[in-house]
């Protein structure tokens, strides 16, 4: 079982919420069910095969792109900067699965 990633999962899911009830953004919080969901689908394809990292490796990627930026413009480690570096070593983890 993916704990890790599911825990990542949990960790974007959770962070959306959050970041809704404080700052009440609505494409926010619906990108970020979103994208929580496909890291957690994302998971149990790991899962079941350790090779599947497709899905887990292209979230990750496209959060780590989105919060990079918004880190790089806004200079604030809270939330951007986190996501972005849990969602670098999220790809460094899956990249080492294949290997």
């Amino acid at each position: 079982m993916d704990l890790i990633g599911f825990g990542y999962a949990a960790f974007v899911t959770f962070g959306s919420i959050l970041g809704y009830k404080r700052r009440g953004g609505v494409p926010s919080f619906i990108g970020g069910l979103f994208v929580g969901f496909l890291a957690a689908y994302g998971a149990y394809r790991v899962s079941n095969d350790k090779r599947d990292v497709k899905l887990s490796l292209f979230t990750a990627s496209f959060l780590a792109t989105i919060m990079g930026v918004r880190f790089k413009r806004s200079k604030k480690v809270m939330p951007a900067g986190l996501v972005a570096g849990l969602s670098l070593l999220m790809i460094l983890r899956l990249v080492l699965l294949l290997l």
